[in-house]
Order: structure tokens, then sequence, then C-alpha cells
């Protein structure tokens, strides 16, 4: 249990989150809609700090990053809860959690010399949803960050804008999950949180890291050609450099009637995006090598060669080129050079 940040005392003991973009009145004794935060005598604590739910090594891959380290490993780990109630959710067990504040006790100089032994190249901050275990994450990624590791967050990027600016100095990546490109999904099936907020955090995280996207296509909720379109667009007017992936829906948590997403929905998702100008759109949790990896944008050779969560083949010159027609493509594979580019 670690006091929290980004929050404000008020005279009657309760107190105004400002990490996420619930902005949660607290009253005394009471907890946040994350559940992990606790007003206790008109303080804010994080009671998740330093207890990790799931702790795994993955291929960076998985999270998915294509485009940032590829063939990398990142030591990833999580904290119970979650600001969204996803109906879907796949690890519902340990995001939903609400009065046990289960894990393991691992501080973050643990994890950090855990992440040293199993060799990894980075930390990933997943599983669960990064936002409401900040404290845990921050902490950790200042030790991992002089040692050469890279920071990561898998997240569904409703933070505050305070908190983006807590993230700059040390989170090199963020994988953002844009639920749809409707209010009614965000309203009805996330529970009730608002889509332009997670826009807003899209556009505030490019400023400063690199970002990739993925949108989970379910059938009849947000699969149709128009909304996809839309979707599009929309990463395409902020930069056609995104890589953008369409992940397959499985039933699962409170879903367990809605079909399975076709591959075929998949692929005209990534067929869409390359016809409104995006230079990398993937597909996921289907096998199909060809639409997970990436070709040149230019002369359409092959640069990644992918099978699940495997980089088989990367064939990207050194400075980022494509091989055969010498175009820059959009790669992080130099943290160094990464870190030292001024955006935002």
């Amino acid at each position: 249990m670690k006091e929290a940040i980004l929050y404000k005392k008020n005279a009657d003991k309760s107190v105004s989150c400002g990490l996420c973009n619930r902005f949660c009145h607290i009253p005394e004794g009471g907890r946040g809609f994350c559940g992990v935060r606790k007003n206790v005598n008109g303080t804010l604590y994080a009671l998740n700090y330093g207890k990790a739910i799931a702790v795994a090594m993955d291929p960076i891959e998985k999270k998915p990053f294509y485009h940032f380290m590829p063939g990398s490993r990142a030591l990833s780990f999580a904290t119970v809860g979650c600001n969204f109630r996803c109906l879907y959710c796949q690890n519902w067990d340990i995001s939903q959690q609400r009065d046990n504040i289960a894990g393991e006790d691992i501080p973050p100089e643990k994890m950090v010399k855990l992440a040293e032994r199993e060799n990894a190249d980075g930390i990933a901050y997943t599983y669960t949803e990064p936002t409401i275990f900040m404290e845990y994450a921050l902490d950790t990624a200042k030790l991992a960050k002089p040692k050469g590791m890279y920071n990561v967050f898998v997240t569904n990027g409703y933070m505050s804008k305070e908190a983006i600016k807590e993230m700059k100095p040390l989170i090199d990546a963020s994988r953002i999950d844009l639920k749809g490109f409707n209010q009614k999904i965000y309203t009805d099936v996330v529970g009730n949180a608002k889509l332009e907020a997670v826009l807003e955090s899209i556009k505030s995280l490019y400023k400063i890291m690199h970002i990739e996207i993925i949108n989970l296509v379910i059938p009849g909720m947000n699969d149709s050609e128009d909304e996809l379109r839309a979707l599009s667009k929309w990463i395409h007017d902020l930069d056609k450099n995104i890589p953008v992936h369409f992940i397959g829906f499985y039933p699962s948590y409170r879903m367990m009637d809605v079909p399975s997403t076709p591959l075929d929905t998949l692929r005209k998702a990534r067929e869409i995006a390359l016809g409104e100008g995006l230079r990398y759109a993937y597909t996921g949790n289907r096998s199909d090598p060809e639409s997970e990896s990436t070709f040149c944008y230019n002369c359409k050779a092959l640069l990644v060669r992918r099978f699940g969560f495997a980089a088989e083949e990367i064939r990207i010159t050194r400075d980022g080129k494509c091989p055969e027609c010498g175009k820059k493509q959009y790669f992080v594979t130099d943290l160094k050079k990464h870190r030292q580019r001024k955006k935002g």
C-alpha cells in the first residue's frame, strides 16, 4: 500500500482522484471505480502497490507491438483491478477483483532484478490496466530505464492528461486498445466510458512516444465497413505510419453468446485500413501469416515475417529501411535514438 499520486484532498475527508478519466469522488473509507484505490481518513492509497497478480516473460509481439523493438522479450506483469468493466474481458478473474487485493509481494527493485535474471529487453505493464497501478509501474520504470531496458504500457487509454505527463519521462511506447469507433460500445460493453476521452489520450500519447493501436472486432457491434473506415481515417489523419491491429473476438466472460470473429472480417478490416492510406495494418488472434507480417509500403517486399507471436525473419536494415527499395520504414529498433528524439 502506498499513497496515491494525482489526487486532491477535500475538506470533508473525501478525495478527488485525477488518475484516470473517471475522476472518481471517493468518500472516506470508500474505493474508486477500479477497486484498488482507497480513501483512508482523507488520504488516497494504492492498495495494489507492489502486489503482482501475474508475471511472465513474453515476446514483444504478443502485446502486440509489431514496430517497437521487434524480436525482443519483455518481462510482463499486472496487479488486480481495472477502470473498465468490459463484458468480454478475457482476464476478468484478475481485472474485476474488487474485494481481495491478491498478488505476490514483488516491489519494483525485485521486479527489475527478476527482469535482469531473465535477460529481458524490457518491461511491459499489461494484462489488466496499467493506469490503475501507475505508482507501481512508474517506480519500476525508473529503475529499469537506467539499465537500458524499455518500458511499455498495454492500455485501454483511459488515463488522464496529468497521468500521461507522469508517463512521459519513463514510458517508451503504448499499445492502446480502441474498443470501437462508436460511443455505444463504450457505454454498453465497456461500462459507461467515453470514446472521446480515449481518442484524446491516443493523440496525447502519440506526441510523446511510439504508439500502436488494436481494435477488437466484435460481430454485430463494431464490425461494419462504415465504422472500420471511420476508425481507419481517424488514425490516418493522426499519422499514416501508426500500426493498427484488427483482433478477432472470442466468446468470453459475459458475452458467451456472441460468435467469434471470422478471419475474413479481419482481412476485410485490414484491406479497408490499407485502402484509407494506412501503411501498416494487421490481423490478430487468428493464424494468418500474410496479414500478420510486415511488407514495405512502397515496393511490397517482405520486411518482417511473423507466425503467431514469433518474428521469424526480420529484414529491415539497421537504419530502418527496406532492403529492396531503400525506403525508410516506421520501426523503433534503437532504444537510445528513440529516447533522444524530441517529441511533445
